[in-house]
């Protein structure tokens, strides 16, 4: 089996990270950096080690992180419709 599938249906889902830094030589400017990868909410374990990569081993000091997960595998959703729709 796909080792993504597999991660996918252990609760594992699409996290997004908006990260914004300093640039080393100006302070006074931020930059953004969009970050993506499967992760588990709510512990966050890939970013956090991203997170602590990033304060090691790179100039750009963080300012602010912002963090949005979804779940790819999840019970179908579905609504009933009231009426009819008919296309001539």
């Amino acid at each position: 089996m796909d080792k993504d599938f597999l991660r996918q249906i252990s609760g594992y889902g699409l996290t997004t990270a908006e990260i914004h830094y300093r640039m080393p030589d100006q302070p006074s400017l931020l930059q953004l950096f969009i970050w993506q990868h499967h992760d588990l909410a709510p512990d966050f374990p890939t970013l956090k080690r991203f997170l602590s990569f990033w304060e090691r081993e790179i100039d750009g000091p963080l300012h602010s992180v912002r963090v949005a997960h979804q779940k790819l595998i999840r019970p179908a959703e579905w609504r009933a419709v009231d009426g009819i729709i008919s296309l001539h």
